[in-house]
């Protein structure tokens, strides 16, 4: 996302504190003209950063048109979810002990692993790591699956837990069993690459059993 002037943050912020606003109510604000303003809003609605609405009807004559923030503008803001979630790792592990952290983590692979026989279809090898792959992408791994010596790869470009498993492997380990659990025993599911480990992603080989 291109860098804000301090002008067009200033507006952005000022949306977000009273969820909306007309060029009008921002121009008295900034103690600036609306025309000004006006062009400040126009660039942040083509960065999608701002979307205008007709406000309610007062008297006589069209409703005023007004400006809020869209969900983009989070990205704007300091997020502490990677650092929260690495907090209640560490309260976790400190307050109830390593047993009760394995027991949370246990929790969440299995409802990963219900999830995932939702989604995953009753075919064969290759659509079933395929179907995975879509729903991995989904939740912000950015995966993908490669052809590699009639094995399946299946590869993961980004990592939106990689705070929370840099404190606590165990998610790593919990996924990997997940996979092996959700693609069957028809498979055998290795993880070749591991971003904790240094490489660029993680990558998992999947190659068929013999029947």
């Amino acid at each position: 996302m291109a860098e804000l002037s301090d002008a067009k943050r200033r507006i952005i912020e000022l949306l977000k504190r009273s969820d909306s606003a007309t060029a009008h109510e921002l121009a008295v604000q900034f103690s600036t003209t609306t025309t000004a303003v006006r062009q400040h809003l126009d660039t942040l609605e083509h960065a999608g950063l701002v979307e205008r609405f007709e406000g309610e009807v007062h008297g006589r004559g069209r409703p005023a048109i007004r400006w809020r923030t869209t969900p983009l503008t989070a990205e704007l803001f300091p997020d502490r979810h990677g650092e929260l979630t690495v907090e209640l790792i560490g309260s976790i592990r400190d307050t109830l002990g390593d047993d009760a952290l394995d027991a949370v983590i246990d929790r969440r692979a299995a409802e990963q692993l219900h999830a995932y026989r939702e989604v995953l279809p009753d075919e064969g090898v290759p659509v079933r790591v395929r179907a995975l792959a879509a729903r991995r992408t989904e939740e912000g791994y950015l995966a993908e699956v490669v052809e590699d010596r009639g094995d399946l790869i299946l590869v993961e470009h980004h990592c939106p837990i990689c705070t929370a498993a840099t404190a606590c492997q165990g998610l790593c380990r919990s996924e990997l069993e997940v996979f092996r659990a959700a693609l069957g025993e028809s498979v055998e599911v290795t993880r070749e690459q591991h971003l904790l480990s240094g490489d660029a992603r993680c990558a998992y080989r999947i190659r068929a059993l013999a029947s």
